[in-house]
């Protein structure tokens, strides 16, 4: 028998009401567990009552971070709707094929993205729209609304929310999330996190980003702690936000990006960290180097490991093990299993490598009418993750990269990340990322994209000398570019088709080049 989804909200309301549930830094408003409770009640009953929103309806939020997007999440709870946020980067076309797809009864959005959102809405014809910000439609209608009488009953099976994927590999993917999905990542992470209902959480990262909302903001909203929602990144502002006592920050994540700006900006050795239980990372291979600048501060960032498809975590690597196994992932989340597979299907021993498949009530059961990729994503219930991975003899998992990032050199397998790494532990890097590219001899050849510290120098020569003492011949750059910045996207990953597109095609200059360095 399915097993009865509780809203977490409704229950801290009336546990501990007078408690600060979420703080939106960019407006200062705070809401206690009771305002926050009856806001999501009259935005529910609001949807229900005016825009029809029902039983397995969607609901679309087009916003940068506020508090209001967690608002409309608990309100489809509420609801048995499922809610959809959308990457607020995204152009009007790319928005359409999403929006289209979902097919939303409602789209919610902010003041700087009216314009998009009003075309979005137009061409996709959703029915009602809600605008967010002061003097808008949104306060309106919650102000307006009586509370919500009859909250629909879901159980952790019933979905709860469309996530879309980033599409870098065609057209996104709506990843189903249950009730279920969320539960267990809040119960898999509130141990490696440390979270309990005196977390004070800075969350950073988008919304609608499963990073951003489940790491760490669903869990210490289960656990009744307190979320401060940064509306865009600022490395400053995070430094000063996280040093500040009044604040009483101790919980923060990100992905390798953000510790990067922290680490590079003027406050940052002067920051207060002893406040940070927990400074978590995840979403892309993390540089060693990094992990150690942060190590220097006082701050053992604890890797993990996960995906949108995942809810998201699957992997987490605890504080005693940050030193010792640094640029390790950690060890499988309690409930959830975790395979290392051969191409032929075989499980792979210790040290070698495979690709990670996951298994567990933290998985989605499929895509969003997409019957096709759920036949190619799953097998027995296992879910293909796409990304390259080993285990030690201890049972700590190495994400080594993206398979579909891997080139073969020469015969042998590059993988970007390794390479990546090496870059940064050249002091004057401030970014870098490798792709691979066709070359006539060696089948593929590495090109290096390397942005330079400002006030720093750094040549080609140098790059190609240290690579050479510290990489295998065949793993060594064949081309290297210098660019002021690495395009990101949304959650500060950097987006690799673009630099595919730039850089993956050899020309004779560069070719020239490799002739003369072999």
């Amino acid at each position: 028998m399915p097993v009865r989804y509780y809203d977490w909200i409704a229950h801290h309301a009336r546990r501990t009401p007078g408690k600060t549930a979420v703080i939106d830094l960019a407006s200062e408003r705070r809401w206690s567990y009771a305002a926050f409770d009856d806001r999501i009640a009259r935005l529910a009953s609001h949807l229900r009552e005016r825009a029809g929103v029902g039983r397995g309806d969607r609901v679309a939020v087009l916003a940068l971070n506020t508090t209001d997007t967690l608002d409309v999440q608990f309100a489809c709870g509420r609801l048995g709707a499922a809610f959809v946020p959308l990457n607020t980067r995204l152009t009007v076309p790319e928005l359409e094929y999403i929006v289209g797809d979902a097919a939303p009864r409602v789209m919610i959005h902010d003041d700087e993205l009216a314009g998009v959102a009003a075309a979005v809405a137009e061409r996709c014809k959703v029915a009602s729209v809600l605008r967010v910000g002061p003097g808008g439609s949104y306060e309106a209608a919650i102000a307006a609304a009586p509370r919500l009488d009859r909250p629909e009953p879901a159980t952790l099976d019933d979905m709860s929310t469309i996530m879309y994927t980033s599409g870098t590999t065609g057209r996104p993917k709506g990843a189903i999330i249950t009730h279920g999905m969320t539960f267990w990542n809040c119960v898999n992470l509130g141990g490696p996190a440390y979270i309990t209902p005196s977390s004070v959480l800075l969350t950073v990262l988008p919304l609608f980003h499963t990073g951003g909302l489940n790491c760490y903001t669903n869990p210490v909203l289960h656990a009744g702690g307190t979320v401060a929602i940064m509306r865009a990144f600022d490395p400053g502002l995070a430094l000063r936000l996280i040093s500040d006592p009044s604040q009483g920050i101790n919980v923060f994540f990100g992905v390798p990006s953000i510790y990067q700006f922290m680490a590079q900006h003027p406050d940052f050795e002067a920051a207060d960290f002893s406040r940070l239980v927990i400074g978590g990372v995840g979403g892309a291979p993390m540089p060693v180097p990094l992990l150690k600048a942060w190590e220097g501060r006082g701050v053992a960032l604890q890797q993990g490991y996960g995906m949108t498809e995942t809810s998201p975590a699957v992997l987490a690597l605890d504080r005693e093990d940050t030193a010792r196994k640094a640029g390790s992932a950690g060890k499988p989340v309690l409930h959830t299993e975790v395979r290392i597979v051969r191409p032929d299907g075989s499980d792979a021993p210790a040290g070698e490598l495979g690709e990670l498949w996951v298994k567990g009530p933290n998985i989605t059961p499929g895509y969003w009418n997409r019957p096709e990729a759920n036949a190619a994503s799953f097998t027995d219930g296992w879910l293909h993750t796409g990304d390259a991975a080993r285990v030690d003899d201890e049972g700590f998992y190495y994400i080594v990269d993206r398979w579909k990032d891997m080139y073969i050199s020469g015969g042998e397998n590059v993988y970007p990340a390794e390479v990546e790494n090496v870059l940064y532990q050249l002091d004057a890097v401030a970014e870098a990322a490798v792709i691979g590219t066709p070359d006539e001899r060696w089948g593929e050849i590495g090109v290096a994209i390397v942005a330079v510290k400002a006030g720093r120098g750094l040549g080609e020569a140098e790059v190609r000398a240290h690579c050479a003492a510290n990489l295998a011949r065949f793993k060594c750059p064949g081309v290297i570019h210098f660019v002021e910045a690495l395009p990101r996207n949304a959650t500060g990953k950097v987006h690799k088709p673009t630099l595919r597109e730039r850089f993956g095609s050899p020309t004779a200059i560069d070719r020239a080049v490799r002739a003369a360095a072999s």
